[in-house]
């Protein structure tokens, strides 16, 4: 049996709390450990901590020491990579190959803003004879950083990295479901050497009390949260009378385009990755399939073939395409979304759902579903799912593929699939997605910005951009007397 025990790293420090809770296995439904649940106080003491270390150290100021330090922690990582594999397998439920894909995106996001530390620059401009205007980039102060539970290493690196870039100093607050994977990260920070005490503060929680004094704070002046799209919307509200600086990426509703001229055999193994990597638990997960009608049947028969085959199983099983979702919570609830959607008209081509027998009967294990429509209106089509459950429907035209697409409050990412070498940026460039992929699913990179449009978020992350949400510009005016006498 394993026995974990997790604190919060704060202050370069290992701190308990009073209240401790399980960590589980979803899997086996069996506790593997417990953790400290950090709530208000963990929170309080973080920001102040956070907040004096960004006054009197020179982290703000020293950009040859940020870069190294983030350059430490990038080999830090790449040396504890295969022990953070196996704890976010376990405690998340990812099965290898995707922890593995998880984890292995961190070392270069922070080498590609080690660099930025290092480049970053403002300008300076003579408007007139003798009068001077230099303008400044800095860090904005202390950022508090909210990461999901889903891919929690890589999502808190995604913003961790450029807000140690810009000089900010920071308040991580990690969910209690990932305790585990939290605080093995948080020994990967400690080991790095240089990095001045305070700087990175680390605690987790299960519960939003956390939060709220983060986002309460007058002292945290930028926030940034990967989530879901009601939670964005609250603690904007919230925010909005600090007139706090928010970047969040939120949910999404991506929708995946074949069209008649698509290869299906290189498009179907696509679609079922992008419906079943981390068991549908992804804000870019491809859960609208939309199908140009010559090639529904077809689309259908293979797909179903595909969905039906996946093997379900848990992460420690090396045969296992999908792991189980998070908790048996997560299960119920994608379920009951299911049913209300066959309830108000959607067909069922392939029907997964729970599995309540057998050895997998004891974990969050839920099979991949797929439903085929002809009403976009319905809340299938329109509400995030966050499961394995994708949706498909027929369409006749190019101008009604888009529309379709298009007719959802999110705008996170979207697929094309085509083989006309002119179709598919023509489609591409007309629909409301932050990212689009052209026969792919998918892919990232350090260099590009990442973020949504709509309800899918507010600024960008990953490339140059994301050091706009922790920066400040100044401008300083200096007039000089040019006369001769002077």
């Amino acid at each position: 049996m394993v026995s974990l025990s997790a604190r919060h790293w704060i202050g370069g420090e290992w701190v308990d709390s009073a209240t401790r809770l399980d960590s589980i296995n979803p899997a086996t439904g069996e506790v593997i450990g417990t953790y400290a649940d950090g709530g208000e106080a963990e929170a309080v003491q973080a920001i102040e901590i956070a907040r004096v270390a960004f006054a009197e150290t020179d982290w703000r100021e020293n950009r040859r020491l940020r870069a190294k330090v983030i350059n430490a922690m990038a080999d830090a990582f790449e040396a504890r990579l295969e022990d953070l594999v196996e704890i976010l397998s376990l405690e998340n439920g990812k099965i290898a190959e995707e922890a593995r894909f998880e984890v292995g995106m961190v070392p270069s996001k922070l080498r590609f803003y080690a660099a930025l530390a290092l480049t970053d620059f403002g300008r300076a401009i003579e408007t007139a004879p003798g009068r001077y205007s230099s303008v400044y980039r800095q860090a904005v102060g202390v950022a508090g950083i909210i990461a999901p539970w889903n891919s929690p290493v890589v999502l808190f690196i995604r913003s961790l990295a450029p807000a140690l870039a810009a000089g900010c100093t920071v308040v991580g607050k990690l969910p209690g479901w990932t305790a585990q994977t939290n605080a093995r990260m948080c020994e990967v920070f400690a080991s790095v050497e240089g990095l001045p005490r305070g700087v990175l503060n680390v605690f987790t929680g299960l519960h939003s009390a956390g939060v709220r004094a983060i986002i309460a704070s007058s002292d945290v002046p930028t926030i940034s949260y990967t989530g879901s799209t009601k939670v964005g919307q609250d603690i904007s509200a919230v925010g909005a009378k600090r007139l706090k600086r928010f970047g969040l990426e939120l949910g999404g509703k991506t929708p995946v385009l074949l069209f008649d001229d698509a290869d299906l055999d290189q498009a179907l193994p696509v679609v079922e990755k992008a419906l079943t990597v981390f068991a549908g638990q992804f804000c870019m997960t491809g859960s609208r399939l939309l199908v140009h009608r010559p090639l529904l049947g077809a689309v259908r028969e293979k797909l179903s073939a595909r969905l039906g085959a996946v093997k379900v199983g848990p992460a420690a099983d090396p045969a296992s395409d999908m792991g189980p979702m998070i908790n048996s919570a997560a299960v119920a609830r994608v379920d009951s979304v299911v049913e209300a959607a066959i309830a108000g008209g959607a067909k069922v081509v392939v029907r997964g759902g729970p599995i309540l027998e057998g050895p997998l009967a004891k974990g969050a294990f839920y099979r991949p579903t797929l439903l085929e429509i002809t009403d976009h209106s319905l809340p299938i089509a329109q509400d995030e799912v966050f499961g394995p459950v994708l949706v498909m429907q027929a369409f006749d035209t190019e101008a009604e593929a888009i529309a379709l697409a298009n007719n959802s409050t999110y705008g996170l990412a979207a697929s094309v699939w085509s083989t006309n070498v002119n179709r598919p940026l023509r489609i591409a460039r007309q629909l409301d997605a932050g990212t689009v992929w052209i026969n792919n699913w998918s892919v990232v990179y350090d260099e590009t910005e990442e973020g949504g449009f709509k309800q899918s978020g507010l600024g960008r992350l990953n490339g140059v951009s994301a050091l706009d949400d922790f920066m400040e510009y100044k401008t300083i005016v200096h007039v000089v007397d040019l006369s001769p006498e002077n």
